[in-house]
């Protein structure tokens, strides 16, 4: 089969043919109609990740959103047959350990980093395989197709973690989201979605635009506005109650912690680059002053995607709304080399494979 695989950080993925994967006794193969391109597989590419023993290797087929119809299962598998259209999460679990025993497989202590480590090759590929699939996959509804299904990707995963879970967002909350990539604006219309007002956050007018389209109530120019976090608390009487910092840099980091207003919740979604090496500088006494909470998110239990599936099926989210690109295989690393300059917009798919 073809897939985009690997060999050298910083350079164009290569395009080859591989051999299929055969399903684990506890696992599926997927066939892959679509895959999101997120700035994780960016990260990656980039050879990013060594300070935090997070480092993909080389030889590793990249992409963690697919979305596509079961084409084998494996001998233990009864759940799911040939021809299911399923959902895959990026963050797997085994299903036994406590953190899976107690719903949160998205952080399992023997799970697997689809598209991130060898034995869990990625979806940059015309199969995948899913290991531990009647924990991990979900079924796609009738009315849901398979592309919103790849856009959800880990971005809404991510967000709608962070969001409903971790946060506990509230309705009539005021909702700071900060960098309008994938994961910002999927952020940005969850929020709305659960009855937040949003200020979204960029250096950009089109991304700003797109968050306007997706429920923003209000949007700051960062690199036009002197004071990020003031402008916030001004449009917010006083200040969010919950902040997402969606791009992982320590100016949009320490943002969102700023802007804050008193018992008020920061959430961190995106990754760290190379200039932090994962270590932000933050006002510790103003966290604890103001009684403020700092919550990381990562992905979303697996045995919670249905909730995800069911606002998609029923109309009240459109990941497909942030559907900018569709591109071929052979795409993929000029989608990514886009990236480094955030020549981006919105959320971008491989459908070609």
């Amino acid at each position: 089969m073809r897939a985009a695989v690997l060999r050298e950080y910083g350079e164009p993925l290569s395009v080859e043919d591989v051999p299929a994967p055969e399903p684990p006794d506890h696992g599926i193969v997927v066939d892959v109609e679509a895959c999101g391109i997120c700035r994780s597989d960016w990260h990656a590419w980039m050879g990013h990740g060594e300070w935090a023993d997070d480092q993909v290797d080389p030889g590793q087929i990249l992409g963690h959103e697919p979305a596509g119809e079961v084409a084998a299962v494996g001998r233990d598998v009864d759940a799911l047959s040939v021809g299911d259209r399923v959902a895959v999460p990026f963050n797997l679990g085994e299903g036994s350990c406590p953190a899976c025993r107690r719903g949160h497989g998205n952080v399992c202590e023997d799970g697997y980093a689809l598209g991130f480590e060898q034995t869990a090759q990625g979806a940059f590929a015309e199969q995948v395989a899913v290991p531990h699939a009647e924990f991990n996959v979900a079924q796609i509804p009738d009315g849901v197709g398979l592309d919103a299904v790849a856009a959800l990707g880990c971005r809404y995963a991510t967000a709608f973690h962070a969001l409903a879970h971790r946060a506990d967002l509230s309705g009539g909350d005021w909702v700071a989201v900060h960098g309008c990539g994938g994961l910002g604006l999927a952020a940005v219309q969850i929020a709305t979605a659960l009855g937040g007002s949003v200020v979204a956050v960029d250096v950009r007018d089109d991304p700003l635009d797109l968050a306007e389209q997706v429920g923003a109530a209000e949007t700051v120019r960062a690199d036009q506005t002197g004071d990020v976090s003031g402008a916030v608390r001004a449009l917010t009487d006083g200040g969010a109650h919950v902040s997402v910092d969606a791009l992982g840099r320590a100016e949009t980091c320490r943002n969102s912690v700023d802007c804050l207003r008193a018992r008020g919740k920061h959430v961190q979604v995106g990754l760290t680059t190379e200039a932090e090496k994962g270590e932000i500088s933050l006002p510790v006494d103003e966290i604890t002053r103001w009684d403020v909470s700092v919550l990381g998110s990562r992905g979303m239990p697996p045995s919670r995607y249905d909730e995800l599936l069911r606002l998609v099926d029923s109309g009240r989210l459109d990941p497909g709304a942030l559907v900018t690109q569709r591109v071929g295989l052979d795409d993929v690393s000029d989608r990514l080399a886009a990236m480094t300059d955030y020549d981006t917009r919105g959320i971008e798919l491989a459908t070609e494979f």
